[in-house]
């Protein structure tokens, strides 16, 4: 059987410990790394051995018991959430390590989210027990109340053969049939084992364990829970489905795509089909790898079940999905910031964005973007901790020194009530008109499209051209030139010309009638926000909440629970990114402080990021908001203001 489980924790919890514990139990290594000594099997890339903590997302094989274990040791550094989220996609089963002396801290809440969400069965294990101000039960009370009350202990309660009267109780509140035929039969070992695993499988129970895995205790004990309570059931037999979960670069340049294979079998130089966004490909795998840390070793087949990577695939993408399986992957972490990348001005800009490219390629989250117009290369980022390791990557891997600019706010906007936009484009030869309804959509449902346009108006083909146009890239609102997001457009009509409509004429005429309705719109500036979770003691409470007003934020009414108040709510990001100081001193690094990127709301200072930013609507060389129209054999441009006049389709 083969089974993928994934490490999880907030910094410092022992998560990579717990990883070098479990490869030395199952003889994968022969010497146990720590990472105060920089010798971990797992964190092997320069700057991890460094800073002590986990950036990239790598994996070990080990065996156990007749099973087939792929162990990926994820970040624990919010800066590095979207590597770890893309980690996820590929995981059986997950555990999530919490220190017995710190508690639930910040990261931890936001692997627990993403976890629920994408339905990974998770085991936990309270680290630390052995320290001086361990809580183990203040930990378990924790987990009840911040995350689920689902949980149950397995450290001394759970054999092949044999359960504690308190863990039959507890599965027996969570089926009521095995409860009935446990009056009636009494206890039956393979029969309440099989009901805990399905119950596992289902995320209707959290098993958890505790010990100390710097020293190694309960590891063993655990492993052995864990063998015995996961199950994988991959189709061996069926069609060739994979996923895409990492691509990396080695050092001679070689593109390495890893996958995770959903059901049958792949061999060297099969064909892999997949659409690469532009072209539906059929490319031929040239070489299969098994990595164990930063070695691997050359298979000729892999089967359902397996990680592995494949070089000879040139255009896969993270989150792709490969033969059979057709489901598009999305990911929910994104960036609330940007930086400019400064270089030495006597490189080719060029070969830096090729660079940078690169690394885009293996960290989609960057959105690395070229500004034509003033030359520069822009790049999304969680946090400082990042650009100072996107800066040790670029040196170590391009000899290139970079530098980053303070990270700014990305912003986005929308409109506030319906309008009509309308477009025409009819230079000589060219003939295209499109009518656009624009309507504001729930917050953070991003741009939708309908088609109400009759056939009688435009041919289906021609409707799908608009349709595929209007999707093609990101567009500019009018205020800022930040993206434009929450708004459903609807395609009205339009009008084509048997002779003279030809090419990108329905792109310029849509592009046209989305900027024209624009500039009849209420707009709205929208700024991202954190939703965040505090832990504080009642005495820091009022100051907490006074400061999170001030940061133009608010929040739900507080929960007491003895001497500590939980507090939730949402505040801007441009507030409140650098506040995580200034709580740790109030708190004297005794509060617990969990943000997380929760999406878009109204600017709270729109006017002066307006001003600030400086966007000149009328100068954009993307788009323009007049339509162009022909007269005697001429073609002559109509403001937006009086375009709706001379339309049509009117």
């Amino acid at each position: 059987m083969k089974k993928t489980i994934g490490l999880f924790a907030h910094v410092d919890a022992g998560k990579t410990t717990l990883a070098e514990q479990l490869l030395y139990i199952t003889q994968t290594i022969r010497h146990k790394g720590r990472v105060d000594h920089k010798d971990t099997f797992l964190d092997t890339h320069e700057i991890e051995k460094q800073r002590g903590i986990t950036v990239f997302a790598d994996q070990a094989i080990f065996s156990y018991n007749g099973s087939t274990y792929y162990l990926i040791d994820t970040p624990g550094h919010v800066d590095f959430s979207p590597e770890m989220e893309r980690a996820i996609q590929v995981m059986d089963y997950a555990i999530i390590i919490v220190s017995a002396v710190e508690g639930i801290e910040g990261h931890t809440e936001t692997v627990w989210r993403l976890l629920k969400q994408h339905k990974v069965p998770t085991f936990f294990f309270i680290n630390k027990t052995d320290r001086v101000g361990a809580d183990l039960h203040g930990v378990i009370a924790e987990i009840q109340t911040q995350l689920t009350h689902d949980v149950c202990d397995i450290t001394h309660s759970l054999t092949e053969n044999e359960m504690s009267e308190e863990l039959i109780e507890f599965i027996a509140e969570r089926n009521e049939d095995l409860l009935d035929r446990y009056m009636e039969d009494g206890y039956d070992a393979e029969l309440w084992l099989e009901s805990m695993k399905n119950l596992l499988k289902n995320n209707q129970i959290y098993p958890y364990s505790h010990g100390s895995a710097l020293h190694g205790n309960g590891i063993e004990s655990f492993l052995e829970k864990i063998n015995l309570l996961t199950i994988t059931d991959y189709n061996q037999s069926g069609a060739f489905s994979g996923t895409v979960y990492k691509i990396r670069y080695d050092d001679k340049g070689t593109r390495i795509t890893f996958i995770k294979v959903l059901s049958g079998t792949l061999k060297v130089r099969d064909e892999v089909a997949y659409d690469s966004g532009e072209n539906n490909l059929n490319e031929k795998v040239t070489q299969i790898r098994l990595y164990n840390g930063d070695k691997f070793q050359t298979v000729t087949q892999v089967s359902a079940g397996d990680l592995f990577a494949v070089t000879g695939l040139s255009s896969a993408a993270i989150g792709d999905c490969l033969g059979a399986f057709k489901n598009k992957i999305n990911y929910e972490m994104i960036s609330a910031l940007k930086s400019k990348v400064t270089h030495d001005p006597t490189i080719n800009v060029k070969e830096v964005l090729k660079f940078f490219n690169i690394l885009n390629a293996e960290d989609p989250a960057l959105n690395v973007t070229w500004i034509e117009q003033s030359q520069e290369i822009h790049i999304h980022v969680m946090g400082t901790i990042q650009l100072e390791v996107l800066k040790h990557v670029v040196k170590e891997r391009f000899n290139l020194n970079v530098s980053f600019d303070e990270p700014e706010i990305l912003y986005k906007e929308t409109i506030a009530s319906e309008v009509m936009g309308y477009g025409h484009f009819e230079p000589l030869g060219h003939y295209a008109e499109v009518h656009l309804k624009q309507v504001p959509a729930p917050r953070n449902s991003g741009l939708s499209f309908e088609n109400v346009c009759h056939t009688d108006h435009l041919t289906i083909g021609t409707q799908n051209t608009i349709q595929s146009h209007l999707f093609e890239r990101e567009h500019h609102g009018i205020l800022t030139g930040s993206p434009l997001t929450d708004l459903k457009i609807t395609l009205i009509t339009g009008r084509a010309h048997n002779k003279h409509t030809s090419g990108g004429d329905f792109r310029e005429a849509a592009f046209r009638a989305l900027r024209q309705g624009l500039e009849k719109a209420e707009n709205i500036l929208l700024e991202p926000f954190y939703h965040f979770k505090i832990k504080v003691d009642l005495d820091h409470m009022g100051k907490v909440l006074t400061d999170i007003q001030q940061a133009y934020g608010n929040f739900d009414p507080p929960i007491t629970e003895g001497r500590h108040v939980f507090l939730t709510g949402k505040v801007p990001v441009a507030t409140f990114m650098n506040y995580s100081p200034e709580f740790a001193s109030l708190t004297q690094g005794k509060g617990s402080l969990n943000l997380m990127v929760g999406g878009y709301y109204p600017c709270h200072n729109q006017k002066e990021v307006i001003e600030k930013l400086k966007y000149n609507k009328d100068a954009d060389p993307e788009y323009t908001s007049s339509s162009i129209f022909c007269s005697k054999g001429q073609g002559y441009s109509v403001p937006w203001d009086e375009a709706e006049a001379s339309m049509h389709c009117l």
